[in-house]
Formats: structure tokens, C-alpha cells, sequence
């Protein structure tokens, strides 16, 4: 019986060790950093931070909805006392791999958006612009959505960006009332630049 009891004891000793080293590979892999408020591109009142919350929000973002996975994602809403509101979204995947093919979903998914809209909304009138490729990390890609209905006299403008850095997958999304004239475009790939540099 001893041999089997000191077999039994090395083997919960060998598991020991491989759940610390586990754990303190966890440990030295924090989440990664949200934008702050005052990250944001400037605005003519402050802009106020919720707290980084988990999963996904139950009103959903308009071009993105269904293609971030909720597991592992956690996102941040922002939002002035003007109505221009703004949100990061981030995913961590299992692999970098992963991680390119869902940012590559989430840039389709906004190329698309206004297409999709317009299906939804009969009247509705838009242009969807490409702004380039913001270089930080593995890149971000930086897009504008117009959209406007005639009928009612209203019109508002979002800007979005897809980022990557290894594993983390982030979206930062910003919009109010008006067109892309209004619209702090620069201060909004500065904001990108940012958002992705502080992944990890």
C-alpha cells in the first residue's frame, strides 16, 4: 500500500503545483484597461464615466449587436450632459487567432450597418465613410455612419473603431445629433490610438 499512497501523494503534489502556476499566470495577466473619461475627444461639457461593467449591455450598440460574444467581454459607457453619449467594448479571446477573426466580424458588421438600417428603417438616408487604419498595435480601423430622416428633421452621426492587441479585441463607439462636420473625427482616432494602447 505505501507505493500507492506515495504515488497518490505525488500526484496532489505535482496538481499543487500546476494549479499555482495557473493561478499565478492568471495573476500576472490583469484584464485590460478601459478608457478614462477624460480620454475622450473634447467636448463643450464634461464627460462623465460609468463604472467597467461585465458581459454585455442590455441595450445593445446598433451595428454590433450579436457578433461580440458576452463571455469574456466587459464594456465602459460614457456620456456628456449634451446627449453625445460613447462606449468601449472589449473582448478578450481564447487565442490571438480568435481575436483577429471576431475584430474582422466586427468590421463587417459596421461596413454593413448602414445597409442593414436602411432595410429596417424605409425612409431613412445615410452614408457610411471608411476614415483608414489608426497604427497602434495591430492596427484599428476608424469608420463614420450619417444617417438622417427627412421626414421628422433629424440627423445624427456615430463614429466607431476596431481594435486588436494579442488576445483583446476593443470597440469604441461615440455619437450625438448632427453631421460628421460636427464631429470630433481627429479626436476620435487620438481616442482610438489611446484606447488600444492601453489593452495591455
Amino acid at each position: 500500500m505505501k507505493p500507492i499512497r506515495s504515488a497518490a501523494l505525488a500526484a496532489a503534489a505535482v496538481a499543487a503545483t500546476v494549479t499555482s502556476l495557473t493561478m499565478s499566470t492568471a495573476a500576472a495577466a490583469p484584464a485590460p484597461a478601459f478608457l478614462s473619461a477624460a480620454q475622450l475627444p473634447a467636448s463643450s461639457t464634461p464627460w462623465q464615466a460609468d463604472p467597467v461593467q461585465q458581459g454585455l449591455p442590455d441595450l445593445g450598440s446598433v451595428c454590433t449587436a450579436g457578433v461580440t460574444p458576452k463571455a469574456a467581454t466587459r464594456y465602459r459607457d460614457f456620456r456628456t450632459d449634451l446627449d453625445t453619449n460613447a462606449r468601449q467594448t472589449t473582448t478578450v479571446a481564447s487565442t490571438t487567432a480568435k481575436a483577429k477573426a471576431l475584430a474582422a466580424k466586427l468590421r463587417s458588421s459596421i461596413e454593413t450597418c448602414l445597409d442593414r438600417l436602411k432595410a429596417e428603417y424605409p425612409g431613412l438616408e445615410g452614408e457610411a465613410v471608411y476614415h483608414g487604419k489608426v497604427n497602434v498595435e495591430e492596427g484599428a480601423h476608424v469608420y463614420s455612419i450619417d444617417t438622417s430622416l427627412p421626414d421628422v428633421g433629424s440627423s445624427d452621426i456615430a463614429l466607431y473603431s476596431v481594435g486588436c492587441d494579442g488576445r483583446a479585441v476593443t470597440v469604441v463607439e461615440w455619437g450625438q445629433m448632427g453631421d460628421l462636420d460636427g464631429a470630433p473625427l481627429e479626436g476620435f482616432k487620438k481616442t482610438t490610438g489611446i484606447a488600444v494602447a492601453k489593452l495591455y
